[in-house]
């Protein structure tokens, strides 16, 4: 493959790999790690799930991303008013907001244990890393390339680490194809699955689908379809790997998941006594990946629903993300970690919103008026569905756990 090929075929994955990187944040390494050394390899399974669904959602939001030049907030403003766009923009802000807490302090702890310094010096420079990157010329290429590094920096640390350890193949068949539920583990598969099969990171790669057509002025937009998929599939082998690393290192430790130290004994087969800081650079990467995507989603999406459009490079937007950006780190710093109160406030906005955002999706989706002859096929229609209702599910319970 030739150089200028190879870069075409990177750019084109972009989008699936920027949403890949913000999901792939502090939190979802730390469930991953926790399932693994609790669980062994008995929940690989949940990952082929999760994966399947979040796959489906990318692939119908690329699809209307390429489909049309109005954003999506801006067809569902036409179809059900403006006032349900801005509930969906609003909403998606304000759950963006609360978790971009959860990535500052992690970037907080990892540059901050690295340098045995305080957390806080480490939160306000990164955050205003992330701010800086706003104002090139050019930010969605700026994203597209720091997202690529990132998540290739987290497979590298963890592909070592899987080689090393030799794992039990047998047993991660069996974790893929034999599905079990572990006594204890239900509250952990519903945490994954919620974080893994994230509908708010497939409702914004339509967006992102639709700057990287801005970007590279292609003209034909077939060629571009399914192109994200590839980055969801590097989100479950990340998944996989970190997964099975616990599994094999941590499992027969009897290590119990609780501090960024207990994760890094995952890498010592690798990297011995520098196990700790090369996981430590790996949770820079997940939560300097998820600063600058989360709040990516959050700024772009508020923008678009008060009418400022969605346009990377608009100013209006750029304060947005900004916005985002901020409010975690000023919270961050005055709580040192994510208060309870934030988390549930943040789960009770998720629980009412994210089942919206799917359907609105799901149904222009299946639009004429919108799609065209772009309209999804039959097995997107019966996997979206079957996803809505795992969504629907993931609220009910998420629901009942908040209020009840």
């Amino acid at each position: 493959m030739s150089e200028k090929k190879r870069g075409s075929w990177i750019r084109s994955i972009g989008p699936g790999l920027i949403v890949a990187a913000l999901v792939f944040g502090p939190s979802k390494l730390t469930i991953t790690s926790k399932i693994g050394a609790n669980f062994g390899y008995e929940l690989l399974w949940v990952i082929v799930i999760a994966i399947f669904f979040m796959a489906v959602f990318t692939l119908i939001a690329e699809r209307v991303g390429l489909s049309s030049d109005k954003s999506l907030l801006t067809m569902i403003g036409d179809r059900w008013g403006k006032n349900v766009a801005k509930v969906i923009g609003v909403g998606i802000f304000l759950v963006c907001a609360s978790f971009q807490t959860g990535n500052s302090v992690g970037v907080g702890i990892a540059i901050g244990e690295l340098t045995h310094t305080s957390n806080v010096y480490w939160i306000i420079f990164f955050n205003g890393i992330g701010i800086v990157l706003l104002f090139f010329r050019e930010f969605y290429k700026v994203l597209e390339k720091l997202m690529v590094s990132l998540v290739g920096l987290m497979l590298l640390a963890f592909f070592i680490t899987l080689i090393e350890v030799k794992p039990n193949f047998l047993n991660i068949a069996e974790g893929f194809f034999i599905p079990k539920v572990p006594l204890g583990s239900i509250g952990l598969i519903i945490a994954f699955m919620a974080s893994c099969f994230s509908i708010v990171g497939a409702f914004y790669t339509s967006y992102l689908v639709q700057e990287r057509k801005k970007v590279n002025k292609e003209a034909n937009s077939g060629k571009s379809k399914n192109t994200s998929l590839i980055g969801i599939l590097v989100l479950g082998l990340l998944s996989a790997i970190v997964m099975i690393c616990a599994a094999a290192i941590l499992q027969p430790m009897g290590i119990e998941v609780s501090t960024a130290k207990d994760m890094s004994i995952a890498l010592t087969p690798a990297f011995g006594v520098y196990a700790s800081a090369v996981f430590l650079i790996g949770l820079f990467a997940a939560g300097f990946s998820s600063i600058v995507g989360n709040a990516s989603i959050g700024g772009t999406l508020l923008s678009d629903a008060l009418g400022f459009g969605s346009n990377f490079n608009s100013k209006k937007t750029k304060v947005m993300i900004a916005l985002v950006m901020i409010t975690g780190a000023i919270i961050a710093i005055i709580f040192g970690d994510a208060p309870l109160e934030l988390i549930v406030f943040a789960q009770s906005v998720t629980i009412f919103i994210v089942p919206i955002i799917g359907i609105a999706l799901f149904l222009i989706a299946n639009d004429k008026k919108y799609m065209g002859d772009d309209k999804i096929g039959l097995f997107l229609k019966i996997a979206g569905f079957i996803g809505l209702v795992i969504v629907i599910i993931l609220a009910g319970i998420n629901f009942v756990n908040i209020f009840f």
